[in-house]
């Protein structure tokens, strides 16, 4: 099963490179819905320096950083980054937002206690196995500040994709070239231990739509 999941992680990885290659800024100019809620609970927390995984082509890291954060990007695809940061020098922002190629199956390049918010749309949802995620939040925890927020989303097991496709085991299943661990809510619990649980919301999103969740949940001061 270890061999069988490195193979599909590497498979993914080549996977977004052609995507992003293919679809230049395929997710647009516009910040997801919950980029700005991020926004509004790093602003809460007088949050200054903030992560953002799986930030992709930047549409969401730009947004942060147009909005004043100082902004580390980072993502497994170069190609995506690369777009990122040609993104923030147009936009005039490029020396608050530094971009990372990295793995989050691996230590994060990042010091202790270095970020004071961390944010996540879709990352903890892609072909990462229960102990991988659990691993992430580790270092997650370990980058953030006391009192630090992680916001991420996730698609769910409410998703009309959550039963289709290549299953692969572990809640992840590929449909269309993409895999997808689909979150239960006791996935959710399980990764909030020794964090302040805030928020779980549903939302919608897409024309499927696909269904998820927005969590929030804060490092104890």
């Amino acid at each position: 099963m270890a061999d069988e999941q490195q193979d599909l992680a590497a498979q993914q990885r080549e996977h977004w490179q052609r995507t992003y290659g293919r679809h230049p800024g395929m997710y647009g100019e516009e910040p997801s819905d919950p980029a700005r809620h991020a926004a509004r609970v790093f602003a809460a927390a007088g949050a200054r320096q903030v992560l953002e995984l799986g930030a992709g082509h930047g549409r969401d890291a730009l947004f942060f950083a147009d909005g004043g954060l100082r902004v580390a990007a980072a993502d497994f695809s170069e190609v995506g980054l690369r777009q990122l940061r040609d993104a923030a020098e147009r936009r005039g922002t490029a020396d608050r937002t530094g971009a990372a190629v990295c793995d989050v199956r691996a230590p994060l390049p990042f010091a202790d206690g270095s970020v004071d918010g961390v944010f996540a749309h879709m990352l903890f949802c892609m072909a990462l196995t229960t102990a991988e995620l659990r691993s992430l939040v580790g270092e997650v925890r370990r980058v953030l500040r006391p009192g630090g927020s992680l916001v991420y989303t996730v698609r769910h097991t409410g998703d009309a994709h959550a039963g289709v496709g290549t299953g692969h085991g572990d809640g992840i299943r590929e449909h269309g070239g993409f895999a997808v661990h689909f979150f239960s809510r006791a996935l959710v619990e399980t990764l909030a231990e020794g964090w302040r649980l805030d928020e779980v919301h549903g939302f919608e999103e897409g024309a499927l739509p696909r269904r998820l969740w927005r969590v929030t949940q804060t490092l104890p001061g």
